[in-house]
């Protein structure tokens, strides 16, 4: 599929008008459809059953620094300054794209094409929403013409009317051979030196990750992955975002870091963890015993007064009844959070405010922030981090990037990490972590 039509992308610091135009058309595969669509290419499926693919690039924002949301802000308001939309709300063009967990992340293997900050206004958008498909096609820069913008949608819709409704996902690669980036016996020490500053009252909670490189027996298609993932993990959201030719990362986190419409936001509060049971008393208990656990209690509550303490500060906040967030390996303590904002915001201001929360940094975040560094041997890059989109109000929804790996060819490298407090067992964390592994590794074997 001719997405791009060869276009010059716009510098965004110079005016660019958006042309935009959208028409229904019959349901597809989004996968066919990432494959007809020129890079890069972005997924995006949320709770309420909306999903998005795109591909192509109008504009493209990317920032590194302590001022990389600012610096998004400032463009993205600059890029939207002057629109002609013709699409409707579900439809309207919006920019895809994530963060690293540290400010100055630097591409490289595996996260070569992954900068600190990048968002894609694209070229084309296939969004599924309330029993509808829609095709939205965007052009942006000085001289757009509306009716060439409206000939390339008949002319893109008509390639996408050609594609098929499902495509089997065949069968999952195989993992030829597995390594932690990290051993048993080197987490177990990072634990323990972290318990150790803990009560000495350095820090309070930090979350100490781990990555796993896995070889195939072939090469694996991220789509298929993310398909896999869909059917294993309904009630996640689902994320893919490939930048470039080569790497991909995909995901199904659980966890939203913050939805912002007409003003109220949601986020919740999602840390503590247990296995499914294997029987329905087995789970039962389990479930209980996460919510009876001292420790865990701690270790959600620390999460859900960082996000209630972030988004204070921007209005009322209520906080939520607890509950037990039941997925197909995992079970965890969960608690939402929604609060009605006293003024007009964008969601990356929300999304600074949040990031990282300490279900995936820690408390204090700074002083874990550098325990992270100090005891990880491998870059985060975008793992843990925001993934999601924004619109031209400034509405938006992300993400957590846990659940998550970087594909590439026969190559998968997955992340996972856990909480840490003061009494963390290490044997038991190390056996946790593992688990957190299961939601990708099962899809690959």
């Amino acid at each position: 599929m001719d997405t791009a039509r060869g276009e010059r992308t716009p510098s965004v610091d110079e005016p660019a008008p958006i042309v935009s135009r959208a028409r229904e058309v019959p349901d597809v595969s989004y996968r066919a459809f990432l494959e007809t669509t020129e890079g890069p290419r972005f997924h995006w499926a949320d709770l309420d059953g909306m999903e998005i693919s795109s591909g192509g690039v109008c504009a493209r924002l990317t920032a590194r620094g302590p001022d990389r949301f600012e610096d998004v802000r400032r463009r993205a308001e600059a890029l939207f300054s002057e629109t002609d939309v013709d699409a409707p709300d579900a439809a309207r063009p919006r920019l895809f794209g994530g963060v690293s967990f540290f400010p100055d992340h630097e591409p490289a293997a595996p996260w070569t094409g992954f900068p600190a900050a990048e968002f894609v206004l694209p070229r084309v958008q296939l969004t599924r929403a309330h029993g509808s498909t829609w095709l939205t096609v965007t052009a942006c820069g000085d001289g757009t013409d509306p009716a060439a913008v409206a000939a390339d949608l008949d002319r893109i819709a008509g390639t996408v009317a050609d594609l098929p409704a499902m495509r089997p996902t065949g069968d999952p690669a195989g993992v030829a051979r597995r390594r932690g980036v990290t051993s048993r016996e080197e987490y177990a020490e990072s634990v323990e030196r972290t318990t150790e500053r803990i009560r000495s009252g350095d820090l309070r909670k930090v979350v100490l990750a781990t990555a796993m490189e896995a070889d195939l027996e072939g090469a694996v298609d991220a789509t298929d992955l993310l398909e896999r993932l869909r059917r294993t993990y309904p009630e996640c959201y689902r994320f893919f975002v490939q930048p470039a030719d080569g790497a991909a990362f995909v995901g199904a986190p659980p966890e939203r870091l913050v939805r912002l419409d007409g003003g109220t936001a949601e986020s919740e509060a999602l840390a503590g963890s247990v296995a499914r049971g294997g029987t329905p008393a087995e789970d039962e208990a389990l479930a209980s015993s996460l919510l009876e656990s001292e420790k865990l209690q701690h270790e959600q509550g620390l999460v859900l007064d960082a996000i209630g303490d972030g988004l204070s500060a921007f209005g009322d906040v209520d906080r939520g009844e607890q509950g037990v967030r039941k997925l197909a390996t995992i079970q965890h303590l969960h608690t939402p959070v929604t609060a009605r904002l006293d003024r007009d915001e964008h969601v990356l201001t929300l999304v600074e405010a949040l990031h990282p929360t300490p279900a995936v940094g820690g408390v204090p975040a700074d002083v874990a922030a550098d325990a992270i560094r100090e005891m990880e041997p491998f870059d985060r890059g975008w793992y843990a981090s925001p993934v999601g989109w924004f619109d031209a109000e400034g509405d938006g929804e992300f993400a957590v990037g846990i659940r998550s790996a970087v594909v590439e060819g026969d190559r998968v490298t997955l992340f996972a990490g856990n909480g840490i407090v003061a009494d963390s067992d290490p044997d038991a964390e190390w056996d946790e972590v593992q688990l957190k592994f299961r939601p990708i590794l099962d899809e690959l074997a």
